[in-house]
């Protein structure tokens, strides 16, 4: 019979856990990328960008704050649809939170970084009426597109082609887009009888 073999171990297949050490780059902090874009041209964007990415995260998380606590009549076409743009808005964060890192910086992630940096009002922790959450999206969604257009515009002035992109044909089109299947549901339109019938 064979005996089990003893050969020696270096590295024990086991995870070396609690480790400790100092950050590889600082935030604010831009370094060299060669992509043929100066360093405070990056640094601009990147600035730009973490305020667009820290709304970008407080509308996605309103939208399924929301899909969780919609009520009404209305539930079900809401809450299918807040959860449809919350994805569309958590791809939208890896796209900015990606071109950030592309021009060297580094993207905000944390929960309280986003809360100290975001523009968007905190709603109550409860639940609202539909109309109130409608209102609180089209606001942060007013939020976003507002500060995505001015940085587009500064973008393209300084000839970062690629941020400007990002700004205009995702963040500012997938934003109008929501804007227009979220404010429909707010115009005041009977529901059964038409308003001013015709004579019968």
């Amino acid at each position: 019979m064979n005996k089990p073999s003893t050969a020696r171990v270096d590295r024990p297949a086991a995870p070396i856990t609690g480790q400790r050490g100092h950050e590889i780059q600082a935030f604010g902090s831009v370094v060299s990328m060669p992509i043929a874009l100066a360093d405070d041209v990056r640094r601009k964007s990147v600035d730009n960008l973490n305020q667009v990415l820290a709304d970008t995260i407080s509308l996605r998380d309103l939208y399924k704050k929301h899909h969780w606590q919609v009520a009404g009549h209305t539930f079900y076409q809401l809450h299918l649809l807040f959860d449809k743009h919350f994805g569309e808005q958590n791809e939208l964060v890896d796209e900015i939170a990606e071109r950030i890192m592309t021009l060297g910086g580094i993207s905000i992630a944390m929960a309280a970084d986003v809360a100290e940096m975001t523009l968007i009002p905190r709603p109550p922790k409860g639940r609202e009426e539909v109309p109130v959450q409608i209102s609180r999206l089209l606001h942060a969604h007013e939020i976003v597109l507002k500060e995505a257009r001015t940085m587009a515009r500064q973008a393209a002035e300084d000839g970062d082609d690629g941020t400007n992109d990002l700004l205009v044909s995702n963040v500012i089109r997938t934003n109008e887009a929501q804007v227009w299947f979220v404010a429909e549901h707010v115009v005041d339109e009977p529901l059964v009888h038409a308003d001013r019938q015709a004579d019968r």
